[in-house]
Protein backbone atom coordinates (compact mmCIF):
# COMPACT_ATOMS: atom_id res chain seq x y z
CA UNK A 1 0.00 0.00 0.00
CA UNK A 2 1.41 3.46 -0.79
CA UNK A 3 1.99 6.26 1.75
CA UNK A 4 -0.64 8.49 -0.19
CA UNK A 5 -2.90 5.58 1.08
CA UNK A 6 -1.83 5.19 4.60
CA UNK A 7 -2.54 9.55 4.38
CA UNK A 8 -5.84 9.05 2.79
CA UNK A 9 -7.22 5.93 5.73
CA UNK A 10 -5.52 8.54 8.64
CA UNK A 11 -7.68 11.18 7.24
CA UNK A 12 -10.76 9.16 7.10
CA UNK A 13 -9.99 7.99 10.87
CA UNK A 14 -9.33 11.48 12.45
CA UNK A 15 -12.82 12.99 10.37
CA UNK A 16 -14.69 10.67 12.45
CA UNK A 17 -13.86 12.80 15.55
CA UNK A 18 -16.28 15.58 13.78
CA UNK A 19 -14.26 18.07 13.79
CA UNK A 20 -14.51 19.72 10.44
CA UNK A 21 -17.44 21.09 11.95
CA UNK A 22 -16.53 23.17 14.92
CA UNK A 23 -17.51 26.73 14.28
CA UNK A 24 -15.32 29.90 14.12
CA UNK A 25 -15.18 30.46 17.67
CA UNK A 26 -12.91 34.11 17.25
CA UNK A 27 -14.77 35.59 14.42
CA UNK A 28 -14.11 39.02 15.51
CA UNK A 29 -10.29 38.65 16.19
CA UNK A 30 -8.22 40.81 13.71
CA UNK A 31 -5.50 38.99 14.31
CA UNK A 32 -6.32 35.44 12.92
CA UNK A 33 -3.39 32.71 13.26
CA UNK A 34 -3.64 29.32 11.28
CA UNK A 35 -1.18 27.01 12.71
CA UNK A 36 -0.36 24.05 10.54
CA UNK A 37 2.40 22.29 12.93
CA UNK A 38 1.36 19.52 16.24
CA UNK A 39 4.29 20.60 17.75
CA UNK A 40 4.47 24.24 17.54
CA UNK A 41 0.76 24.34 18.77
CA UNK A 42 1.18 22.17 21.88
CA UNK A 43 3.92 24.60 22.88
CA UNK A 44 1.65 27.83 21.81
CA UNK A 45 -0.84 26.12 24.30
CA UNK A 46 1.74 25.19 27.12
CA UNK A 47 3.12 29.52 26.92
CA UNK A 48 -0.65 30.03 26.87
CA UNK A 49 -0.25 32.13 23.48
CA UNK A 50 -3.43 30.75 21.85
CA UNK A 51 -5.40 33.30 21.85
CA UNK A 52 -5.45 34.47 18.48
CA UNK A 53 -4.78 30.93 16.81
CA UNK A 54 -8.50 30.39 15.33
CA UNK A 55 -7.75 27.45 13.31
CA UNK A 56 -4.88 24.30 13.41
CA UNK A 57 -4.36 20.82 10.93
CA UNK A 58 -6.41 17.67 12.21
CA UNK A 59 -3.13 15.96 13.20
CA UNK A 60 -2.85 18.76 16.07
CA UNK A 61 -4.55 16.68 19.20
CA UNK A 62 -2.68 17.97 22.43
CA UNK A 63 -4.05 19.60 24.76
CA UNK A 64 -7.62 18.23 24.38
CA UNK A 65 -8.97 21.56 23.80
CA UNK A 66 -7.27 22.29 20.70
CA UNK A 67 -9.84 19.92 19.51
CA UNK A 68 -12.66 23.00 20.00
CA UNK A 69 -11.26 25.15 17.43
CA UNK A 70 -11.77 24.79 13.41
CA UNK A 71 -9.79 22.31 11.18
CA UNK A 72 -8.19 23.02 7.89
CA UNK A 73 -7.41 19.28 7.21
CA UNK A 74 -4.98 17.15 7.43
CA UNK A 75 -1.41 19.11 7.11
CA UNK A 76 -0.01 16.84 4.13
CA UNK A 77 -3.40 17.57 2.32
CA UNK A 78 -4.62 20.86 2.68
CA UNK A 79 -7.21 22.72 0.86
CA UNK A 80 -7.05 26.19 -0.34
CA UNK A 81 -10.69 26.65 0.22
CA UNK A 82 -10.09 25.32 3.62
CA UNK A 83 -7.10 27.44 4.99
CA UNK A 84 -9.02 30.90 3.27
CA UNK A 85 -12.14 30.03 5.20
CA UNK A 86 -10.67 30.67 8.28
CA UNK A 87 -9.32 34.79 6.85
CA UNK A 88 -5.69 33.95 7.91
CA UNK A 89 -3.33 36.40 9.15
CA UNK A 90 -0.34 34.50 9.69
CA UNK A 91 0.29 31.05 8.89
CA UNK A 92 2.83 29.00 10.76
CA UNK A 93 3.74 25.45 9.86
CA UNK A 94 7.27 23.43 9.99
CA UNK A 95 7.61 23.17 6.33
CA UNK A 96 6.04 19.50 6.23
CA UNK A 97 3.03 20.61 4.90
CA UNK A 98 1.63 19.89 1.39
CA UNK A 99 -0.12 19.57 -0.96
CA UNK A 100 2.82 21.76 -2.89
CA UNK A 101 0.00 23.59 -4.94
CA UNK A 102 -2.15 25.18 -1.82
CA UNK A 103 0.94 26.43 -0.18
CA UNK A 104 2.47 28.04 -3.54
CA UNK A 105 -1.62 29.43 -3.92
CA UNK A 106 -0.98 30.72 -0.23
CA UNK A 107 2.56 32.49 -1.11
CA UNK A 108 0.38 34.21 -4.57
CA UNK A 109 -2.20 35.35 -2.30
CA UNK A 110 0.30 37.64 -0.42
CA UNK A 111 -1.22 35.58 3.07
CA UNK A 112 2.31 35.85 5.36
CA UNK A 113 3.67 32.08 6.49
CA UNK A 114 6.21 31.77 9.15
CA UNK A 115 8.71 28.82 10.09
CA UNK A 116 10.39 29.20 12.97
CA UNK A 117 14.47 28.21 12.69
CA UNK A 118 14.86 25.69 15.57
CA UNK A 119 14.21 22.00 14.47
CA UNK A 120 12.88 20.80 17.70
CA UNK A 121 14.34 17.03 17.09
CA UNK A 122 16.02 16.42 20.60
CA UNK A 123 15.83 18.19 23.52
CA UNK A 124 18.04 20.84 23.22
CA UNK A 125 16.74 21.85 20.15
CA UNK A 126 13.09 21.36 21.60
CA UNK A 127 13.89 24.08 24.87
CA UNK A 128 15.37 26.24 21.77
CA UNK A 129 12.21 26.08 19.70
CA UNK A 130 9.95 26.61 23.14
CA UNK A 131 12.06 29.91 23.64
CA UNK A 132 11.89 30.88 20.22
CA UNK A 133 8.09 30.68 19.83
CA UNK A 134 8.08 32.16 23.21
CA UNK A 135 9.89 35.20 22.08
CA UNK A 136 7.43 35.62 18.89
CA UNK A 137 4.19 35.53 21.25
CA UNK A 138 5.89 37.47 24.05
CA UNK A 139 5.52 34.61 26.69
CA UNK A 140 9.27 34.27 27.22
CA UNK A 141 9.14 34.12 30.98
CA UNK A 142 6.59 31.08 30.57
CA UNK A 143 8.78 29.54 27.75
CA UNK A 144 12.06 29.87 30.33
CA UNK A 145 9.67 27.85 32.95
CA UNK A 146 8.72 25.38 30.69
CA UNK A 147 12.36 24.62 29.61
CA UNK A 148 13.14 24.67 33.42
CA UNK A 149 10.18 21.84 34.10
CA UNK A 150 11.41 19.86 30.95
CA UNK A 151 15.10 19.96 32.52
CA UNK A 152 13.72 18.47 35.71
CA UNK A 153 11.55 15.79 34.20
CA UNK A 154 14.35 14.77 32.15
CA UNK A 155 16.53 14.46 34.80
CA UNK A 156 14.13 12.77 36.98
CA UNK A 157 14.04 9.81 33.56
CA UNK A 158 17.28 9.80 33.73
CA UNK A 159 17.99 9.13 37.32
CA UNK A 160 14.80 6.21 37.51
CA UNK A 161 16.59 4.62 33.97
CA UNK A 162 19.25 3.37 36.45
CA UNK A 163 17.21 1.04 38.17
CA UNK A 164 16.39 -0.95 35.32
CA UNK A 165 18.52 -3.81 34.16
CA UNK A 166 16.52 -5.15 30.94
CA UNK A 167 16.28 -2.99 27.93
CA UNK A 168 13.45 -4.80 26.19
CA UNK A 169 12.61 -4.50 22.69
CA UNK A 170 9.58 -2.29 21.75
CA UNK A 171 7.69 -2.39 18.60
CA UNK A 172 5.38 0.50 17.60
CA UNK A 173 2.49 0.62 15.52
CA UNK A 174 0.99 3.30 14.51
CA UNK A 175 -1.73 2.19 12.11
CA UNK A 176 -3.01 -1.43 11.04
CA UNK A 177 -4.06 -3.50 9.51
CA UNK A 178 -4.65 -2.75 5.51
CA UNK A 179 -3.86 -5.71 4.01
CA UNK A 180 -1.87 -7.19 6.87
CA UNK A 181 0.16 -4.29 6.82
CA UNK A 182 0.96 -1.93 9.84
CA UNK A 183 2.74 1.50 9.48
CA UNK A 184 5.46 0.67 12.03
CA UNK A 185 7.83 3.16 13.73
CA UNK A 186 11.81 2.46 12.87
CA UNK A 187 14.32 2.90 15.33
CA UNK A 188 15.58 5.66 12.88
CA UNK A 189 12.49 8.07 14.28
CA UNK A 190 11.73 10.16 17.53
CA UNK A 191 9.95 7.31 18.46
CA UNK A 192 13.05 5.58 18.29
CA UNK A 193 14.70 8.39 20.59
CA UNK A 194 12.33 7.97 23.32
CA UNK A 195 11.73 4.69 23.85
CA UNK A 196 16.23 4.29 23.89
CA UNK A 197 15.64 7.09 26.47
CA UNK A 198 13.01 4.99 28.22
CA UNK A 199 15.92 2.37 28.36
CA UNK A 200 14.47 0.20 25.34
CA UNK A 201 14.97 -0.42 22.18
CA UNK A 202 12.90 -0.47 18.28
CA UNK A 203 14.13 -3.74 16.55
CA UNK A 204 13.01 -2.10 13.11
CA UNK A 205 16.07 -0.59 11.29
CA UNK A 206 15.42 1.90 7.93
CA UNK A 207 16.15 5.08 7.12
CA UNK A 208 12.99 6.67 7.40
CA UNK A 209 10.71 7.44 10.84
CA UNK A 210 7.88 5.55 9.50
CA UNK A 211 7.74 1.68 7.08
CA UNK A 212 4.81 -0.23 6.27
CA UNK A 213 5.66 -3.55 7.46
CA UNK A 214 4.32 -7.11 6.61
CA UNK A 215 2.99 -9.47 9.46
CA UNK A 216 5.69 -11.47 9.39
CA UNK A 217 8.62 -9.12 10.02
CA UNK A 218 6.46 -7.56 12.90
CA UNK A 219 6.26 -11.75 14.09
CA UNK A 220 10.09 -12.04 13.15
CA UNK A 221 10.92 -8.77 15.18
CA UNK A 222 9.70 -10.58 18.01
CA UNK A 223 9.12 -7.69 20.86
CA UNK A 224 8.61 -7.96 24.38
CA UNK A 225 6.23 -4.96 24.23
CA UNK A 226 4.01 -3.90 21.54
CA UNK A 227 3.00 -0.21 21.72
CA UNK A 228 -0.23 1.15 19.63
CA UNK A 229 -0.72 4.74 19.11
CA UNK A 230 -4.53 5.46 19.77
CA UNK A 231 -5.63 5.58 16.34
CA UNK A 232 -4.52 2.17 15.53
CA UNK A 233 -5.59 0.82 18.71
CA UNK A 234 -9.18 1.75 18.87
CA UNK A 235 -9.68 0.86 15.11
CA UNK A 236 -8.56 -2.47 16.14
CA UNK A 237 -10.50 -3.20 19.03
CA UNK A 238 -9.94 -5.15 22.14
CA UNK A 239 -6.79 -6.03 23.24
CA UNK A 240 -7.71 -9.62 22.82
CA UNK A 241 -8.34 -8.91 19.42
CA UNK A 242 -5.41 -6.86 18.99
CA UNK A 243 -3.39 -9.81 20.68
CA UNK A 244 -4.79 -12.08 17.85
CA UNK A 245 -3.98 -10.25 14.80
CA UNK A 246 -1.54 -11.41 12.25
CA UNK A 247 1.71 -10.92 12.86
CA UNK A 248 1.32 -10.21 16.33
CA UNK A 249 -0.08 -13.48 17.99
CA UNK A 250 2.85 -15.78 18.81
CA UNK A 251 5.21 -12.67 20.28
CA UNK A 252 6.14 -12.85 23.24
CA UNK A 253 4.06 -9.43 23.24
CA UNK A 254 1.08 -11.06 23.09
CA UNK A 255 1.85 -13.72 25.03
CA UNK A 256 2.60 -11.60 28.37
CA UNK A 257 -0.13 -9.40 27.81
CA UNK A 258 2.50 -6.61 27.18
CA UNK A 259 0.66 -4.82 24.62
CA UNK A 260 -0.50 -1.37 25.64
CA UNK A 261 -2.50 2.05 24.31
CA UNK A 262 -0.06 4.99 23.60
CA UNK A 263 -1.57 8.84 22.58
CA UNK A 264 0.20 9.48 18.86
CA UNK A 265 0.93 12.76 20.10
CA UNK A 266 3.06 11.83 22.60
CA UNK A 267 5.64 9.75 20.41
CA UNK A 268 5.92 11.66 17.45
CA UNK A 269 8.06 14.85 18.09
CA UNK A 270 10.16 16.85 21.02
CA UNK A 271 7.73 19.13 23.42
CA UNK A 272 7.60 20.53 26.65
CA UNK A 273 6.21 17.43 27.70
CA UNK A 274 8.75 14.83 26.70
CA UNK A 275 10.26 14.23 30.37
CA UNK A 276 6.59 13.44 31.42
CA UNK A 277 6.60 10.85 27.86
CA UNK A 278 9.51 9.44 28.90
CA UNK A 279 8.81 8.29 32.38
CA UNK A 280 5.34 7.17 30.98
CA UNK A 281 7.29 4.77 28.48
CA UNK A 282 9.65 3.63 31.25
CA UNK A 283 6.72 2.38 33.55
CA UNK A 284 4.96 0.37 30.26
CA UNK A 285 8.16 -1.28 29.08
CA UNK A 286 9.77 -2.18 31.89
CA UNK A 287 6.31 -2.62 33.74
CA UNK A 288 6.76 -6.05 36.12
CA UNK A 289 10.59 -5.98 35.25
CA UNK A 290 12.78 -6.30 38.77
CA UNK A 291 14.63 -3.18 39.47
CA UNK A 292 18.19 -3.06 41.08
Amino acid sequence: MRMSNIIYLLVILLTGCGRFSNKDQKAENEKRIVCLSKQYNEIIYELDAQKDLVAVDLSSTYPPEIKELPTVGYHRALSTEGILSMKPTMIIHDNNVGPEQVMQQMAELKIPMMVFNTKGNDIESSKALVSEIGKYFGKEKAADSLNTKLDRDVRRAEEALAKYTEKPKVVVIHYGRAGNLYLTMTENSTTGDLIRMAGGTIPIPGDKGMMQLSAEVIAKSDPDVILLTDYGYDRLGSPEQIKSLPGVAGTRAAANNRIYRVEEHDMVYFGPRTGEVILMLQELIHRDEKTQ
